[in-house]
């Protein structure tokens, strides 16, 4: 599965790798080898990381549904006729 990213976004996301290089390695990369790695990421963890964002959110809707299930059967058994 292909991540596919707004030319903004993917520019902003090469400007955080250069400056990664840059701070964490004290190496200067330009934006080609930038992308390069950024795509490297996106192919090899995209889908990972976008499965682990899925169950994440599988379980915070889980929550909502008991709270709403609780809040309903409050209102059914000591609701108003």
């Amino acid at each position: 599965m292909a991540i596919n990213l707004a030319p903004e976004e993917k520019k902003l996301l090469v400007r955080e790798v250069q400056t990664f290089f840059d701070q964490e390695r004290e190496e200067a990369i330009g934006v080609i080898a930038a992308e390069n790695i950024l795509d490297f990421f996106l192919n090899n963890l995209g889908t990972l990381i976008y499965n682990k964002a899925l169950d994440d959110a599988r379980v915070w809707f889980s929550k909502k549904m008991e709270n709403l299930e609780t809040d309903y059967d409050l209102l059914y058994r000591y609701g108003k006729k």
